[in-house]
């Protein structure tokens, strides 16, 4: 019966500290840009805090898109360009908020419908220690500014990088 009980307290921490580990990382404020017509693809803002040690966001996935992919987006003069990221690296206590129109963002490849104002869905984020991370997107109505003779380069002109901090 010791053993059990031992055993059984054992499983306990063991439990603990991986729930404890998964907590290590923050997701809140996730919402995603509301899409117009037939738009393939769209776009989801987040906030990330590390509270714990090293990590970096790898890759992410949602019923919402056939893919999902981390992109940062930088003007070049009156062209905005986007960029394919291969992992956002997360210092201890960091914490990175994705906003329309600078920086890093989750780009939500191949929509299976439009973004739909007020709809909601789920986002899955996969991270090197912390491991799988779900949060919840609610779609909202965002304008994006577009200067004049601004163009979009986004499709087919990526560049990947190793990682990113903010």
């Amino acid at each position: 019966m010791k053993t059990f009980f031992s055993r059984l307290t054992m499983l306990a921490f063991a439990l603990a500290s991986l729930t404890a580990q998964a907590q290590t990382i923050v997701v809140d404020k996730a919402v995603a840009r509301a899409t117009v017509g037939k738009m393939p693809n769209g776009a989801a803002f987040l906030q990330i805090e590390n509270k714990g040690a090293d990590d970096a966001l790898l890759s992410g996935s949602s019923p919402a898109a056939s893919r999902v992919e981390i992109h940062t987006m930088s003007m070049e003069g009156d062209v905005m360009k986007m960029r394919t990221l291969e992992q956002l690296e997360l210092k201890s206590g960091q914490r990175i908020a994705m906003k329309p129109g600078s920086g890093v963002h989750i780009m939500l490849m191949g929509l299976k419908k439009p973004l739909v104002v007020g709809e909601t869905f789920p986002l899955t984020l996969n991270f090197s220690k912390a491991g799988k991370i779900e949060t919840t997107v609610e779609v909202v109505d965002m304008k994006m500014p577009m200067k004049k003779g601004e163009m979009h380069e986004h499709h087919g002109h990526h560049q990947h990088h190793k990682g990113h901090t903010d």
